[in-house]
């Protein structure tokens, strides 16, 4: 018998080992990172470097500029960056080191002097400046060397490390974990460009097979920069980079046209990715190479193979995180979009989220208000009517036991009966009053009683009746926030709309027409809401986004679009930005005529006219109760309260509602004010008004003549009331007039106002809003022999269809649907 032998599954590299490998990896980087950044091991090494770094020869600003970088950006990691800079500086020479000691000891005693000074920003550069003059001078003095040359280069040097303070205060937290801000400006990419480079300089006279560390280094930093930032940032690297190096070394100082050259070719050919950035750097190594001396050129191919190396094995995550930093890269662009895309994400959802909670708050109103009073709410209000009446009459009766025990159910029904008669206003059913009479030994004190007790039982059933109605208008209003949040989510949310037909018409016509497009972004194409925007460039540009561009693209979307926004170049070739929207249908002319009473300075008449969202256009006339301050201040905040709750979207007629809910609440005096309100569209010329105690409108059309009137009280009189909605259609050309009481009821001796009013209306000739207000003014006070009675105010609005002023430009092909 064979002994089984047991089968070992393969071990298979599971989702399990890949997030370990993950963890791992992640907890290196941060083990890196920690040691580098937190423990101050990179600023180490960079002091390190920048105490060796020496231009001119002599020359080393570089160092006490580091030093007092970290004595104000990491103040506890300076000691260590100290002995740092000293440790590179005896790694030079040792003068250099007595040098820097020396600056650095006097920096501390005078930064220790003026700590207590608020702005440091000023106070460390002077203090940078004084010791490195003070410790150059007092080393030029032991060596008695003090020449002209020699204080022109203390002036240098100093003037040097004050520069140098303030760029590697804007480049040195570049380094630091504590930059959330995923953005460079192009003032601190140049500030590490030249941190970068003061670095490499402390690398001089260090070689690998005669290859120069700094060579190497800052051709792989172009290199990189060249590949993630393009030919621009390539270039500024190299040129750069090269200045410093050359001050280093003069010998190098055609390095710097190597590098900027470089720096510039391999930008411009990075598209052909890390080979095309490397064949950039070879072929500005030979072109600047052939024009030096011979001997120098094997060491700089050298160089270069030895960046191109570094570069090549360089990880692609590297060049993602670097890229996301430079403006104008494809990854900073795209971080800058997913960025804004998650704040808008976070807003629409938020305002999603308070839209719900409107909407399901006006549903909870909505329910009670709309539930009617069921049979066993309305038992027990007439249990609690007729407990209150036996409480004071039946309890004290010597036959309560055989009505309310014995004959309960007969007991109740008379005296139900009895309630519902007195309820409604009557007097007892004859009938009813007899059976009570005949059952009851105290009937007469039971519907006294009864009587007293209703006044009671109606006020409750009133103020029932109004806890109701107000809660219908808080619904409303709940209502009427929640649909404008959830409107305005949508449009938060709103991408740009892909219309690949429409977009390609509008290129062709408008090549067509010799207009050169650059960018074509179009944003919606519904009708009455069309948003494209255009970048292009005029060589002179004579309004042909008006007179072509728009009549091109009314043409082809099939309605009129007019020119929203144009930004035109000052320069011939420049680009132009231009952005059309739908032009509304109909548009509206105004005009206003107003007098206060006895020929007063303050009329209690208000009127306004407003423009809202969606192509809305709205006109209304309050008139305050009475005259004067009082009334004027009445008016004129309904007027304020109308504008402000229209202009968010909110319906007309919750807005009525709303207004007159705060008027009633507010006021205490009984001072009221009318409301004349029309909404006219603008897109087919359907208005509607809302009139709150106000007088009649008329709209003349042609001889014709149509009167507009509603029934309800003004405002602030009830506190809840229905508002009757009045609509109409208008045309071209009709006029709508609108006045208020002064004017309607003003004309003297006149026993018909509304004929009388007509007639001189159909009478006038001239249909120019403004001139037909002031007729019509000047009609009425004539009547009264120039006396003013009441305050007068009268308010003319034409509509008239909107007329392109250049027509439709024909083109070729199907148009858009």
């Amino acid at each position: 018998m064979m002994n089984s032998i047991p089968r070992v599954e393969p071990k298979v590299l599971g989702t399990e080992n890949i997030s370990q490998l993950q963890k791992l990896r992640h907890k290196g980087s941060a083990a890196i990172k920690s040691m580098l950044l937190n423990k101050g091991w990179l600023y180490f090494f960079v002091g390190f470097l920048l105490g060796r770094a020496v231009i001119l020869s002599v020359v080393s600003p570089f160092a006490v500029a580091f030093l007092a970088t970290m004595w104000f950006i990491h103040r506890e990691k300076t000691v260590k960056s100290m002995f740092a800079v000293i440790a590179g500086a005896l790694s030079y020479s040792v003068v250099h080191s007595l040098f820097i000691t020396l600056a650095m000891i006097v920096f501390i005693l005078l930064a220790g002097l003026f700590k207590k000074f608020k702005n440091q920003q000023l106070v460390l550069p002077i203090i940078v400046f004084s010791s490195t003059a003070a410790a150059r001078i007092c080393i030029y003095s032991f060596t008695n060397q003090l020449s002209s040359y020699e204080w022109m280069l203390v002036v240098v040097e100093g003037v040097l490390g004050t520069v140098l303070v303030l760029i590697f205060m804007q480049s040195i937290p570049l380094l630091s974990p504590k930059r959330y801000r995923p953005a460079l400006k192009n003032e601190e990419v140049v500030c590490m460009i030249i941190l970068i480079a003061s670095i490499l300089t402390g690398t001089i006279g260090w070689t690998i097979y005669d290859a120069s560390m700094e060579q190497i280094f800052s051709r792989y930093f172009v290199l990189i920069l060249a590949y993630v930032g393009g030919a621009a940032i390539g270039s500024t690297v190299g040129v750069v980079a090269g200045l410093i190096l050359s001050l280093a070394n003069v010998a190098n100082l055609y390095q710097m046209s190597l590098l900027a050259f470089s720096g510039l070719l391999g930008g411009l050919l990075k598209e052909g990715k890390k080979p095309g950035v490397a064949v950039g750097l070879f072929v500005g190594t030979f072109l600047i190479g052939i024009y030096g001396d011979s001997a120098t050129l094997i060491p700089s191919i050298i160089e270069s193979s030895f960046a191109i190396g570094f570069f090549l094995i360089t990880p692609g995550s590297w060049f993602k995180r670097i890229s996301r930093y430079i403006p104008g890269t494809e990854e900073y662009t795209n971080e800058q979009e997913q960025y804004l895309q998650k704040v808008r994400n976070v807003t629409a959802k938020r305002v999603e989220q308070f839209s719900d909670v409107f909407e399901a708050l006006s549903k909870s109103f909505a329910t009670t208000e709309i539930a009617s009073p069921d049979n066993d709410e309305l038992k027990r209000e007439t249990d609690f009517f007729l407990s209150q009446v036996t409480e004071k009459t039946c309890q004290t009766c010597f036959m309560k036991e055989r009505c309310w025990q014995k004959q309960f159910d007969t007991t109740y029904s008379l005296m139900e009966e009895m309630k519902d008669d007195i309820a409604d206003g009557n007097e007892p059913n004859r009938r009813v009053s007899r059976e009570f009479e005949n059952y009851c030994v105290k009937s007469k004190k039971v519907v006294d009683a009864m009587k007293e007790e209703i006044s009671y039982f109606n006020a409750n059933q009133k103020l029932k009746q109004q806890v109701m109605e107000s809660k219908r208008l808080v619904a409303d209003q709940l209502q009427g926030v929640s649909e404008v949040m959830e409107d305005f989510a949508k449009e938060i949310l709103k991408e740009r709309q892909m219309h690949e037909q429409q977009e390609l018409q509008i290129v062709h016509a408008l090549k067509q027409l010799g207009i050169q497009l650059e960018k074509l972004d179009v944003y919606g194409l519904e009708k009455g809401n069309v948003d494209i925007e255009m970048t292009m460039t005029f060589y002179d540009y004579h309004g042909e986004g008006s007179k072509l561009i728009a009549p091109v693209l009314s043409e082809i979307l099939n309605e009129m679009v007019i020119v929203k926004q144009e930004e035109i170049s000052p320069f011939p070739n420049g680009y132009s930005y231009l952005a059309f929207g739908s032009a509304k249908e109909f548009v509206v002319e105004t005009g206003a005529a107003n007098a206060a009473k006895g020929g007063g300075l303050i009329s209690g008449d208000s009127y306004t006219t407003i423009e809202l969202g969606a192509g809305k256009f709205a006109m209304a006339i309050s008139d305050g109760m009475g005259n004067g301050k009082r009334a004027r201040e009445e008016s004129m905040e309904t007027l304020r309260l109308l504008q402000q709750i229209l202009q968010t979207g909110i319906p007309e007629k919750v807005a009525i509602k709303s207004i007159n809910s705060i008027l009633s609440l507010r006021s205490t005096d009984e001072i009221f004010a009318t409301l004349d309100l029309a909404v006219i569209d603008l897109h087919n010329a359907f208005v509607r008004f809302l009139k709150i105690g106000s007088t009649p409108s008329f709209i003349k059309r042609g001889d014709q003549l149509i009167k507009v009137e509603a029934s309800n009280l003004p405002m602030g009189i009830v506190q809840e009331f229905d508002v009757d909605i009045v609509s109409d259609q208008l045309m071209s050309g009709d006029l709508l007039i609108m006045m208020s009481d002064g004017i309607f009821d003003g004309p003297k001796d006149v026993e018909n106002t509304d004929v009388w009013l007509k007639r001189k209306i159909r009478e006038m000739k001239t249909e120019d809003p403004q001139e037909m207000a002031d007729l019509l003014l000047e009609e009425v006070i004539r009547t009264r022999s120039g006396e003013i009675v009441d305050d007068m105010t009268v308010l003319v609005t034409k509509v008239v269809k909107n007329s392109p002023k250049w027509a439709n430009v024909p083109v070729y092909g199907e148009k858009a649907q």
